[in-house]
């Protein structure tokens, strides 16, 4: 069996960091992703809110930390993760290893409309991401599809920054925070359309507008940005025999970086937290990887 140090499951921001950080430590490194590396973070246009780079895409940002893995001898194999044991030993469709320490960082994959176009849009007028994304919109009219409380919380995030917000949401009342939803209603640039749908996404090069379907009949709604804020799926179920998860599927740690299994870490989006950035990803996963790394030197 393939052994190593420190397996890391997931080659986004918060795994490829925990790599690099163990890689600096002089551990043996492997990285396991079912897809390719980066993560959403692959998915933004421009990331401007990352302290000390005035700009990047987020395709070059993901590129570079995956270099410097790879330039440190850091070994990343395509493969997707079928088991985690309790022993370190982890499963994978092509493959069996063991690990010293493993550090889980599966993120997460956002819910999309399923809608014509929307992929077409994303970096283009559509996000995921409010709080990320939502200052190229500095006086502009977007639109918030959702109606949890990150949708609540986008829109009164955006309305401070853009000019008109439009809240859409397919049902009468919002399944958010009460004290959010007042907070909404007393904002005089976010107009609620309720009990409707998006329908298309308009446009050539850019979103342009979005065509509602509402009692009465459809309207379309000049935008330049759609925030898509309906949910998060992480993928952990398969983590559940040395993990335990809370309701919506988040890996549960009361530090934010152990989990009930010992030698077993989390880092990033697929645990429980309240901020979810590129900022926190890169904390979290540079965090994982010196814990494991002191842990284990005091097993030594």
């Amino acid at each position: 069996m393939n052994t190593y140090d420190i397996i890391v499951v997931g080659a986004g921001p918060a795994g490829l960091t925990a790599a690099l950080y163990a890689l600096r430590a002089n551990k043996k490194v492997l990285v396991l992703e079912a897809k390719s590396y980066g993560g959403q973070i692959v998915n933004a246009k421009v990331v401007e809110n990352y302290p000390g780079i005035l700009s990047i895409s987020g395709y070059d940002f993901a590129k570079n930390l995956y270099e410097q893995v790879s330039n440190l001898g850091g070994e990343v194999r395509y493969e997707t993760v079928l088991k985690v044991e309790e022993d370190k030993t982890v499963l994978t469709n092509k493959d069996k290893y063991f690990g010293k320490a493993i550090i889980l960082a599966t993120g997460v994959s956002y819910r999309h409309l399923n809608i014509d176009r929307e992929s077409k849009f994303v970096g283009k007028g559509v996000s995921y991401c409010a709080t990320c994304d939502g200052n190229f919109y500095k006086n502009k009219i977007v639109a918030v599809n959702g109606g949890g409380n990150t949708a609540l919380e986008d829109a009164l995030y955006l309305s401070d920054i853009a000019s008109e917000v439009y809240l859409i949401h397919r049902r009468e009342e919002f399944r958010g925070e009460s004290t959010y939803v007042e907070q909404i209603k007393n904002k005089k640039n976010i107009h609620l359309i309720l009990n409707a749908t998006i329908k298309s996404l308009n446009g050539t090069d850019k979103l342009e507008s979005i065509t509602v379907q509402k009692e009465g009949g459809e309207e379309e709604i000049q935008v330049d940005g759609l925030f898509i804020a309906i949910g998060q799926d992480p993928k952990n179920e398969i983590f559940t025999n040395v993990v335990d998860l809370n309701e919506k599927g988040y890996i549960l740690s009361e530090d934010g970086v152990h989990t009930k299994t010992e030698g077993i870490y989390v880092a990033g989006d697929t645990r429980v937290k309240t901020l979810r950035q590129l900022t926190t990803a890169v904390s979290d996963g540079s965090l994982a990887a010196t814990t494991a790394i002191m842990e284990m030197s005091q097993k030594a």
